[in-house]
């Protein structure tokens, strides 16, 4: 069993109206351990999968996204598109990464915008609260949380158990 978890139980998905099959809780106590979640995880996503990762400012948000990244191949800088919006890297597979701190909500012209991001590519997504109408439906959840001294709250939501297994109880 991982070091990381705390528990697992089903919830309802905040970001998308179907029910979640498993909702994993795990405990990070440093940057390099949120990676690790997140890298453990990346293996299994696919081009067309949407991750929405959620959670306060300095939460983590960014460093989850440079575990999975990696995890997936890519060696270059993983940085915050917060005055971008958005990043492509390339890996064993396209990975797209938005930031949309900056959005109330996503309009028709900005999701023309946004759109090619999502061409091809496993998604992640920052901040998501302000697309939650516009953006395709995520197949993983990802919630940070400061839990204090240094410690990180990961909340992870997915409809399909298998995508969790191993990581849940």
């Amino acid at each position: 069993m991982s070091p990381w978890l705390l528990c697992s139980t089903p919830t309802r998905n905040r970001f998308s109206s179907a029910f979640s099959s498993v909702r994993v809780e795990l405990a990070s106590a440093s940057a390099g351990e949120t990676e690790r979640i997140a890298g453990a995880l990346a293996p299994r996503l696919r081009p067309g999968d949407v991750v929405t990762v959620s959670g306060e400012l300095g939460s983590g948000k960014t460093t989850f996204v440079r575990g999975a990244c990696r995890a997936l191949g890519v060696a270059t800088p993983v940085t915050s598109p917060t005055f971008t919006i958005g990043h492509r890297y390339t890996g064993r597979v396209a990975i797209s990464h938005l930031d949309l701190y900056r959005f109330a909500s996503v309009s028709a012209a900005e999701w023309g915008d946004l759109e090619p991001y999502f061409d091809d590519a496993v998604v992640f997504v920052e901040w998501p609260e302000a697309g939650l109408s516009s953006l395709p439906p995520a197949r993983l959840a990802v919630t940070l949380e400061h839990a204090g001294e240094g410690r990180r709250r990961i909340v992870l939501a997915a409809e399909e158990s298998a995508l969790l297994e191993g990581i849940a109880c």
